[in-house]
């Protein structure tokens, strides 16, 4: 059965490999081997893309370099197991055949489902079954699609993945306690002004890892954080399509609470580890402007800087290291007066107000979900739905901002301020959590002019304004 091939090709694949064994591919090739040797063709390599889907449409990176060695002659026949192994697209069937012209290869052969590319009618055949396979793999992404949005709708978890999500068993449904603690913990955390970096690295100093087994980064920490799943909530496709049918390990205020600083963060534009604790919070005296850390070789300093960018007057500086000093050893002293706590109660006076503020955001959300079905339904034109859709999300911007604002006494959970040994307490925090709490305490300060060579901080410069 001489047929003058010297460097056949074998090609599996299969889309779903679940168990991660990749049974499924290596019995194509053992058939496809078997055919092979029947046909007496040398195989020279055999390309596997395993876990890959046909119809997607998404790169398959063996199934390309095989076209590209038939292309360029270095395989001269091919095996495939069945012709809905090679594609699920005819646009790529027609892809697969121009190679096989380009490379002058004549000799291809499946080891079920056989049809003979050296022939019109076999051709004919092929191409319907490629369009076949492609009609029967829309139906199936239809009818999967529609059980995913049934299942959401219904509350429920997707079952399937390598690993459970964190905080729950493997039936995604039952609560891990100690891995819930562990939950609620770094959202406190977080709420209270730390960072992820620091977050992440405090879970591996306690050797926490995730449900898969490995150490948490940060990305993966922040969207654990930040999910719907924990807050007890369904998401599909990227919206909250209702209340999970498994119990939250956090509310769904604590989710927005975490989402909002997220976002607030992600305006202030800081990407780099702080180094400033009082970034932000120091006025000048004469333009009223912010000042900005400015660091020299040998010492750090806040200065109002003048120009296009910043806008301020230029006139005031002023060492950081003794103004930190001395306005953290000031919020310190505020947190252990009684007059805090009257303060705090204030605070606390003001919930119902909040709930109202979180009240209106969850509306706004409703209408906003309720304008999306009026214009798939079409009911209401995109030019309607734009123009509403701008003013209901100016409207929850403007909410959440205040939401966030009066989030802020959460930078003062987890501090004992009846222990005496607060300052300790406050030197073993990161910067982050320190300005967190700082800013909590303090709206800001007004740094006034000082005598030109004076080498020590004059208190007389730093003009307080409290929050607390």
């Amino acid at each position: 059965m001489a047929t003058g091939v010297r460097a056949a090709a074998i090609y599996t694949r299969i889309s779903s490999d679940q168990e991660g064994s990749g049974l499924g591919v290596e019995r194509q090739r053992q058939d496809c081997q078997g055919l092979a040797d029947r046909l007496d063709w040398p195989v020279a390599e055999v390309y596997c893309d395993n876990d890959v889907s046909a119809y997607s449409g998404k790169r398959r990176p063996a199934y390309v370099r095989m076209l590209e060695d038939v292309r360029a002659g270095r395989r001269d026949a091919v095996v495939i197991y069945h012709p809905d192994r090679l594609t699920r697209r005819p646009v790529e069937l027609e892809e697969f055949l121009q190679a096989l012209d380009a490379g002058k290869v004549h000799h291809v052969r499946f080891v079920t489902g056989d049809a003979d590319i050296s022939t019109g009618d076999g051709l004919l055949m092929l191409r319907i079954m490629a369009a076949v396979a492609a009609n029967e793999s829309a139906s199936k992404s239809r009818r999967m699609k529609r059980k995913y949005q049934e299942t959401a709708e219904r509350g429920l978890p997707m079952m399937g993945g390598v690993s459970r999500p964190f905080g729950y068993e493997a039936d995604r449904m039952t609560v891990n306690e100690p891995e819930a603690r562990v939950i609620r913990d770094l959202v406190a955390r977080y709420l209270a002004g730390e960072s992820w970096r620091s977050l992440t690295a405090w879970t591996q100093e306690q050797q926490i890892q995730g449900a898969s087994g490995k150490p948490w980064a940060s990305p993966a920490l922040r969207n654990m954080l930040t999910s719907a799943r924990i807050a007890g909530l369904r998401e599909h496709n990227g919206q909250i399509v209702g209340p999970a049918a498994w119990p939250g390990i956090i509310t769904p205020e604590q989710r927005q609470a975490i989402l909002d600083l997220v976002a607030s963060r992600k305006n202030s534009g800081r990407r780099t580890p702080r180094r400033y604790v009082l970034s932000g919070m120091l006025r000048c005296h004469r333009c009223g402007g912010k000042l900005f850390s400015a660091a020299r070789a040998d010492y750090r300093r806040y200065v109002c800087l003048s120009g296009p960018d910043h806008r301020g007057c230029g006139g005031t500086i002023i060492a950081a290291e003794p103004v930190e000093e001395l306005i953290c050893r000031g919020v310190l002293t505020r947190l252990t007066s009684p007059d805090l706590f009257d303060a705090i109660a204030g605070r606390a006076t003001a919930d119902t107000e909040a709930n109202g503020l979180a009240e209106s955001a969850n509306q706004d959300q409703a209408q906003l979900d309720e304008l999306a079905r009026d214009y798939a339904n079409r009911s209401i034109t995109a030019s309607e739905w734009r123009t509403a859709r701008d003013i209901i999300e100016t409207r929850m911007r403007a909410t959440r901002r205040q939401l966030a604002e009066r989030a802020q006494v959460d930078a003062l959970a987890n501090l004992d301020l009846a222990a005496g040994d607060l300052e300790a307490q406050f030197g073993r925090l990161e910067l982050e959590r320190q300005a967190a709490i700082v800013a909590a305490v303090l709206d800001h300060a007004v740094i006034h002019a000082g005598r030109s060579g004076v080498q020590m901080l004059d208190p007389s410069r730093v003009e307080p304004i409290w929050r607390l």
